[in-house]
């Protein structure tokens, strides 16, 4: 059976493990957003960064893309991103359908924001999110080539993010 990751962020340009394919897929029920500090990718402790995560929200879907693993490499897949992802146990590792453009939905292993953890940011102003990733620089790069690498990833795939597209104008501005 084919092991698949739902990539709605980072994963969409850095997956860090072996793809067999990949598919546009729809995730329901939950939203893309920037409602998680990195203290670890993207910022640290005492300057935190911001990194996209899903937040639960009824009614809401994120477009990704589902991610096919090479068979054989399942274990050593689910080790790394368990290791990438799950650094401070902010995100949780679900299995989710989601549903490929092709019309197959799949189960893929997905990683959501823990909406009691420290780290949960939900619903704060873009301007606030544009001034904290114009600065933020983290173990992983600056927190400018996170947002600019994942939005023009969506764009490039035809999956245009209008949050993510203000975001990066924004923070161009701020960047000069």
């Amino acid at each position: 059976m084919t092991m698949w990751v739902f990539g709605y962020g980072s994963l969409l340009w850095n997956p860090g493990f072996p793809v067999a394919r990949s598919e546009v897929a729809t995730l329901q029920g939950y939203a893309r957003s920037f409602c998680m500090t990195s203290i670890h990718h993207r910022g640290t402790t005492e300057a935190p960064g911001l990194v996209l995560a899903l937040d639960e929200v009824a009614g809401s879907q994120c477009q990704g893309l589902a991610l096919a693993v090479t068979s054989g490499a399942e274990e050593e897949t689910l080790a790394y991103l368990r290791e990438r992802e799950l650094v401070s146990s902010a995100y949780l590792e679900r299995d989710l359908m989601v549903d490929l453009h092709s019309g197959a939905a799949v189960q893929a292993v997905t990683y959501v924001i823990d909406p009691h953890h420290a780290q949960y940011c939900g619903g704060m102003a873009l301007e606030k999110q544009a001034q904290i990733i114009a600065t933020a620089v983290g173990g992983r790069g600056p927190n400018t080539e996170y947002l600019y690498n994942t939005a023009e990833h969506l764009s490039e795939i035809g999956l245009g993010d209008a949050e993510l597209e203000w975001l990066m104008r924004r923070v161009r501005q701020i960047t000069g």
